[in-house]
């Protein structure tokens, strides 16, 4: 049995939404290969700590603003340059830094924008994350039922020019021929921004609807045997239990709610923040908060683990 190495990996990020990778430098095992900066965490050092250190060694620079983000654990197999080994990888968003970006060791830098990877190849533990970093803080979830059509689009086309990028179309009350109505005009919206859409229903419909995506709730995930085929792939979450069937899917990204009190389910039992946290630890895909979240509160979410926040009526 391979032992347990603990690593510190440092998600540089831009304004821009672009961050760093390195290269793996010569001499190393998977030398060449794309990653995240980072290193091991030393016997008695924190995870934050171990962050600074090894950027001050590979980079140059001090971080001056880091966020704890999710944790990978990865089993790499034997290869003729490394032995095999089990890495825990604590990821930290770090979005300020003090002094120079240099090349210490000798390894290659690139900064990268998330939908758009241009290195190669990239350690097979960093690609989940890279997928994970292509979602946006923000995921918008339609509101037709209590807006009407014509303001939910006027709305929609304004955050699209504030720069939306992700959006599930959630309209249970609507039929099938409104709901295709809606679908081409928000779909002809979106595209022109670049936005992804979602619907919230089967992945057959969201196919033939001609959807980028396709949102479970919490039923149709835990009837789930496989993740849709082609298809950015959601799920909504209420407990730990669907959490982990949502990993297990190896799906895009889960909403867990409610964590704050919501007109759509008053009296429901909220998560609160601590609890939110808590059911976040140790999940390896990225998780938004739904459930009275408002913009303010993205930066608690990110706190807690969370990629972002959902939301249904604050957004609009």
């Amino acid at each position: 049995m391979s032992k347990l190495v603990q690593v510190a990996v440092a998600i540089l990020i831009r304004p821009n939404g672009e961050y760093l990778l390195a290269s793996r430098p010569q001499g190393k095992g998977w030398a060449g290969w794309w990653e995240f900066p980072g290193g091991k965490i030393e016997s008695g050092e924190s995870p934050a700590h171990a962050l600074i250190r090894e950027a001050q060694e590979e980079l140059g620079i001090t971080p001056t603003q880091i966020q704890p983000w999710i944790k990978r654990r990865y089993d790499y197999p034997a290869t003729h340059d490394a032995e095999a080994k089990t890495v825990l990888l604590h990821f930290f968003f770090v979005s300020a830094w003090q002094g120079e970006l240099q090349a210490r060791e000798g390894q290659q830098l690139a900064w990268q924008h998330p939908r758009q990877l241009n290195v190669s190849p990239v350690l097979p533990a960093n690609a989940p994350i890279m997928q994970a970093l292509s979602l946006p803080p923000v995921y918008a979830i339609s509101n037709v039922q209590e807006m009407g059509e014509t303001a939910f689009l006027q709305a929609l086309r304004q955050q699209l020019d504030l720069g939306l990028q992700l959006i599930q179309i959630r309209e249970p009350n609507l039929g099938q021929d409104a709901l295709a109505q809606l679908s081409e005009k928000v779909l002809a919206l979106c595209t022109a921004y670049d936005c992804r859409c979602l619907l919230n229903g089967s992945p057959e419909l969201a196919t033939q609807l001609g959807y980028q995506g396709v949102h479970l709730n919490s039923q149709r995930l835990m009837a789930m045997l496989t993740k849709p085929e082609n298809l950015l792939t959601g799920a909504s979450c209420h407990d730990l239990e669907q959490l982990q069937k949502a990993q297990h899917l190896q799906l895009d990204c889960a909403l867990l709610s409610p964590v704050l009190p919501t007109a759509s389910h008053p009296g429901a039992n909220n998560l609160g923040w601590e609890k939110f946290a808590d059911l976040l630890s140790g999940l390896e895909i990225p998780v938004y908060g739904l459930g009275g979240m408002r913009p303010e509160h993205l930066p608690q979410a990110l706190a807690s683990g969370a990629r972002g926040i959902a939301m249904q009526r604050a957004c609009w």
